[in-house]
Formats: C-alpha cells, sequence, structure tokens
C-alpha cells in the first residue's frame, strides 16, 4: 500500500471527477461580484417585490391544518402527491402529451439536470451545449467527466445548421457523437433569445438521426411578454428523444427548490430509482395548495409587467446611453438582455472598473465552454428596480467609453 501524506487529509479518496475539476469555478463563485453601491445587473433573481410570501404564508397554513398527520411525513399527503398532475395539467396547456408517470419531482431545475446525467452519462462523454449556455449546466456536465463542446447561438438561436454539420463530419470521419445536446430554447440564459420553430424541428430529426438525447432546459417559457408562442422541443418529440426540465423559481421564487423532468415512462421510472429521496415532499404539498383557483395565473400576470417594464427600462437606457458600436439583444421575456461591447473590449477585465462605476454584469466568458466571449456581458433586468436599472446602464456605458478611450480598442 503506498503511504499517503498526512497533510492531503482524504482527497486522494476523492472520486477522479473530483479531482479533475477541484480548480474549476463553482457555480454561484459569482454571487460574490457585488457592491451595496453598485446597480445589481448581475443577478438573474427575481425582483423582491414579486415574492408571494402571504400566499405562501396562507398555503401552508392551509396544507399544515388539512394534513397535520401527513404534511410534514416522508412522503407527505395528498397534496404532495398532486403536485404531479399539476404539472401535468400545465404540460398539457403548452402541447405536451404526457401523465403522471412521466414526471419526476426534485430539489429544483439544477437537480434535475443532475438526475439526467446521472442516468445518461459516463465519463467522457460528450455533451453539445449552445455557445454562450447557462454556466450552472456547465459545472454539472464537467462535474460528471462529460466532454462540452459548444455550438454557435444567434438571434434564432441554437445554430442547428452548424450543428448539423458538425454530426456529419463526425459520421464521415468515424468520431463518436454527442450523446446529449443541452438547449434553453425559450429566453436563453444568457443571450435572451428564442430558438425558432423550424430549427426545433430539425434538432428532433437530428436527434432521431444521430441518436442523441435533447435535454430542453425550459424555466423562463412563462415569462413571455410579446409576440406568438412557440411550442416546446416536447410537445414536437414523437419519438422520445426530449427529456425536459423545468422549475417554479421563476413564477413563484427561487427558495422554494422545486423542479422536475418530463421524459417518457420508461426513462422516468430510472429517474425516480436514481434520484430516489430526493423529492421535496412538503413543498409539492405547499405548491399544490399555492397553485389552486388561479393564483398562479394570476402571478405570472402580474410578474411579466413587472418584468416587462424593467426589460423596456433596460432596453431603452441601452438605446440611451451605450455608444453605438455596442449591440445588444431584444428579448421577448425572460430575464436577460446579452451585449457586446465595442471591438477590443474585455468584459471581464473591466468588470472592477465597471463596479468601482456603479454597476456590476456577469462577463460573457463565464458562459462559454472554452475561451470565447470576451467581448459580451449578460445584464439581468429581473432584480433591480427601474429606476436602479437607469443608473447602472448609464455607468456601465461610462466605464466602455473609458475603457475604449484608454486602450484604443485593444483589450487591456
Amino acid at each position: 500500500m503506498t503511504q499517503q501524506d498526512p497533510s492531503d487529509g482524504i482527497e486522494h479518496l476523492f472520486a477522479d471527477t473530483v479531482r479533475d475539476t477541484m480548480g474549476s469555478a463553482v457555480y454561484g463563485d459569482w454571487r460574490s461580484i457585488h457592491n451595496a453601491d453598485a446597480a445589481p445587473l448581475a443577478f438573474g433573481f427575481p425582483y423582491p417585490e414579486s415574492f408571494p410570501n402571504e400566499e405562501l404564508a396562507a398555503a401552508t397554513d392551509s396544507l399544515l391544518s388539512s394534513e397535520p398527520e401527513r404534511a410534514l411525513q416522508y412522503g407527505g399527503g395528498d397534496h404532495a402527491d398532486g403536485l404531479r398532475d399539476l404539472v401535468v395539467d400545465r404540460a398539457r396547456d403548452r402541447g405536451i402529451d404526457c401523465a403522471a408517470e412521466t414526471v419526476h419531482v426534485t430539489n429544483g431545475a439544477t437537480r434535475a439536470i443532475d438526475t439526467v446525467c446521472r442516468t445518461f452519462l459516463e465519463p467522457g462523454d460528450e455533451v453539445v451545449v449552445e455557445a454562450p449556455t447557462f454556466m450552472g449546466a456547465l459545472g454539472i456536465f464537467r462535474n460528471h467527466g462529460a466532454a462540452v463542446t459548444g455550438v454557435t447561438v444567434d438571434e434564432e438561436g441554437l445554430d442547428v445548421d452548424a450543428l448539423a454539420d458538425d454530426l456529419v463530419s463526425r459520421a464521415q470521419c468515424g468520431a463518436a457523437q454527442p450523446k446529449l445536446v443541452y438547449t434553453i430554447p425559450d429566453f436563453q440564459n444568457p443571450t435572451g433569445v428564442t430558438m425558432a420553430t423550424d430549427r426545433r424541428e430539425r434538432l428532433l430529426d437530428l436527434a432521431e438521426r444521430y441518436d442523441f438525447v435533447v435535454l430542453e432546459d425550459d424555466p423562463y417559457g412563462r415569462l413571455r411578454y410579446e409576440g406568438s408562442e412557440r411550442p416546446p422541443l416536447k410537445a414536437l418529440d414523437v419519438d422520445d428523444r426530449v427529456v425536459r426540465v423545468n422549475t417554479v423559481s421563476k413564477t413563484i421564487a427561487p427558495g422554494v427548490r422545486t423542479g422536475w423532468i418530463v421524459a417518457d415512462e420508461t426513462t422516468t421510472a430510472q429517474f425516480d430509482r436514481i434520484d430516489a429521496g430526493g423529492e421535496p415532499s412538503f413543498t409539492r404539498g405547499l405548491i399544490d395548495r399555492y397553485c389552486t383557483d388561479g393564483r398562479l395565473d394570476r402571478a405570472v400576470a402580474r410578474l411579466c409587467e413587472g418584468y416587462e417594464r424593467r426589460r423596456d427600462r433596460m432596453l431603452a437606457s441601452l438605446e440611451t446611453h451605450m455608444p453605438p458600436s455596442a449591440t445588444w439583444s431584444e428579448p421577448s421575456g425572460g430575464f436577460f438582455v446579452w451585449v457586446e461591447f465595442p471591438e477590443g473590449t474585455d468584459a471581464e477585465a473591466m468588470l472592477p472598473d465597471a463596479i468601482d462605476a456603479g454597476v456590476t454584469y456577469l462577463p460573457g466568458t463565464f458562459f462559454y465552454p472554452d475561451d470565447g466571449g470576451r467581448r459580451f456581458a449578460r445584464l439581468s433586468f429581473s432584480y433591480a428596480s427601474p429606476s436602479a436599472i437607469d443608473d447602472g446602464i448609464e455607468s456601465l456605458a461610462r466605464t466602455v467609453r473609458d475603457r475604449v478611450s484608454v486602450t484604443g480598442g485593444k483589450n487591456g
């Protein structure tokens, strides 16, 4: 037996996937990007006034009163069981054919993505993601030892033609195909763009032809402020290739920590087995009680009004203050605007100056599986007040102009 240095503790016993990722960033590290005096455009959080505190308190009292012996017990009571039926009803409203047996409830959407990975991925398997994409998902895929490859995103979402070209090239040279393609088709994080319907249809054709799973992450789909709804990928899925993840974090509150997966019945049975005990029984019952009598629909309508005002304020302020060479997305829903700064601007290097000037954001590099995104930043309009958004954009524009004048269009 090899003698270990006692100063190493038990680190030598860590799994390979843990040791291989020990030096990487942890999801949530970005929460340190803040300053009490800076406009908080970094956080993809709901604005605090949106939380239904009184309604949740009333739902809690009702749940405990109606099921005093079961609400807090393992597995919960009838209301906890009822959440699956609620998910099914909401999914059918969006054209998704599913049943309670095809729904697995989890402790949040991040846990749902992790459960999908535990079910499908072996170390070394390849996952294709949108570039850029949700940084939390990048961390999960890497934690499972997956190789992560990015495919570009444009104003109509994932560039499915580019993906198809890559898949054809792999087939021609005998290279392995990806096992999973991860997409946020509606109001994507971080760009805010929505995937075109014809691209959704072609993506599913590719999944069947090249034998991969499509992981559809849809936390923002109900937060549409204008335009017509696109069909969810799962609604177009005739070959059971789509595994759909959703959550109430954006429509009720993130602290409720409840998400779910919709898949075919056989796959869902494996989620139930792999993630046994991962369902939050009390909050399942709480959500079921909260969502009665159209309460959730009314809440979502109010949320859309509040977020639309903030989005409009951010877009107007960008138009007023940013230099002409900057561009940005104009989302029809969701939480985010994706900004491309003038040539030569390094958003990550500029961040300390921006914080000093009175604004925070997340640099684009956080959202790529490689070293892309240096000229980009994600701005969130969901958390800050409209006046703080104005102040923050003005500060950001000033910082960009100062940076460009100092560097002369060169990184630095």
